[in-house]
């Protein structure tokens, strides 16, 4: 079913569904567009509205190849609507739920594209705010690049800075993904460029793991541990290559590459990666921390409830915020809005390493096979002890039963070394 979008465009099918709105087929002026119809209640306010329109001259004139255009911005009634380039493909986090993993070629040749388009944007004087797979749309009529890699195209500028308006509720907030979100959003500094390099970061950790290196349980323990907790290493890559990864997750913001200077030291590792596999490993088991198992609540308040109804939380990567919402076509927007947590909250938890990545073949904590494993070792160690036990007893039993010594007291007292015997006055 067409609907009108303005005066000029024309959306025919909707592509995806998001928490911050739809995209739909349009047709322009200018032949196919990609039309992303923002939601009636962003739509309705106004304040907000005036700030995305301020944002319009920066956004048209963002030109760069790897970043999805916008063309337009229709402002008419109740629509609000972003007109963008059409980028015939699909979206990372398609690929990613399709092959959980990505060859280490190919996923910095991705990584590479995505932070080619932040330093334009950066130099521009744009931060992106929500870099993640959902927002890098991968060109698959454009010829290949290494290992087989289509070009990568980053969209959805001002779409976090939109839903970030002070008259939404006012307060301060965390905006963003929670696996994605960079330590010092969490404690509410406001967002530089230095947050989209670390959010790129943790999907470049992610096309190689399969997993984000903070992610999994409750949202409030996700942006804990981005403050408390360092990145486990990935076995098998190459030490050059988890040194920049390491480097772009730093806590620090200062102590971060600059996109561009991420960029080149990406596209100078390529040409080393090419044959290598994707990692052999496994997700790790998400661990009970002052949270709870399985989202029970914790120091950041209430469980959050989107729709009025609390939401589900996988055991995976990354965590969804929208309960029930989009359509399996969705390309899964999950912008939120949280509340940023006290020093005092952040100062308790863990400070080591997050999570490490298991080995094949090992049982996944809390498993039946782990617990198995747990069941064989008590056994051991019981049948161990009790051995010990028994032989103590045997000898101690054999001691006195050979009594004498050289007195007629009992057995004789252990004999003391020159240097245990204390000096004579």
């Amino acid at each position: 079913m067409s609907r009108k979008i303005g005066s000029r465009y024309t959306a025919h099918q909707i592509l995806g569904r998001g928490s911050a709105g739809t995209v739909w087929l349009g047709e322009g002026p200018q032949g196919p567009v990609a039309v992303k119809l923002l939601r009636e209640d962003l739509a309705s306010d106004q304040e907000l509205v005036g700030r995305f329109v301020q944002e319009r001259t920066a956004l048209l004139a963002l030109d760069h190849p790897r970043v999805v255009g916008v063309r337009d911005l229709v402002v008419d009634g109740n629509d609000l609507a972003l007109v963008m380039d059409l980028v015939r493909g699909t979206d990372l986090r398609t690929r990613l739920e399709r092959e959980r993993r990505l060859a280490p070629q190919v996923a910095v040749a991705i990584a590479a594209d995505v932070a080619d388009a932040l330093a334009a944007a950066h130099a521009a004087g744009i931060v992106h705010r929500d870099v993640k797979p959902e927002n890098v749309l991968l060109d698959v009529h454009a010829p290949a690049g290494p290992g087989g890699a289509p070009p990568a195209l980053l969209t959805d500028f001002g779409i976090a800075k939109l839903i970030d308006a002070p008259s939404r509720g006012g307060g301060s907030k965390v905006v963003g993904t929670p696996d994605y979100v960079a330590p010092e959003i969490v404690e509410g500094l406001p967002p530089r460029a230095s947050v989209d390099v670390y959010a790129l970061a943790t999907v470049l950790y992610e096309l190689l793991a399969g997993f984000t290196p903070f992610g999994g349980g409750h949202p409030g323990a996700v942006l804990r541990r981005h403050v408390t907790e360092r990145v486990a290493p990935l076995p098998g890559i190459p030490d050059e290559l988890w040194q920049l990864i390491n480097q772009c997750l730093a806590k620090a913001p200062a102590s971060r590459l600059r996109a561009s200077e991420a960029a080149a030291r990406l596209r100078e590792l390529l040409p080393s990666l090419a044959g290598h596999p994707p990692l052999d490993i496994d997700e790790p088991e998400p661990e009970s921390d002052a949270y709870g198992e399985q989202g029970a609540y914790g120091p950041y308040g209430d469980r959050p409830a989107y729709d009025g109804e609390p939401y589900d939380t996988p055991a995976r990567g990354a965590v969804p915020l929208v309960h029930g919402g989009p359509a399996p076509d969705s390309t899964r927007d999950t912008h939120t809005s949280m509340r940023v947590p006290g020093a005092d909250e952040l100062a308790g938890g863990a400070h080591g390493t997050a999570r490490a990545p298991r080995t094949p073949g090992s049982p996944r904590a809390g498993s039946a096979r782990h617990r198995a494993a747990e069941r064989r070792r008590r056994v051991r160690l019981g049948v161990t002890a009790t051995a010990v036990a028994a032989a103590l007893g045997v000898g101690g039993w054999l001691a006195l039963a050979d009594g004498g010594g050289e007195g007629e007291g009992g057995p004789t007292a252990p004999s003391q070394s020159e240097e245990d015997r204390p000096e004579e006055p």
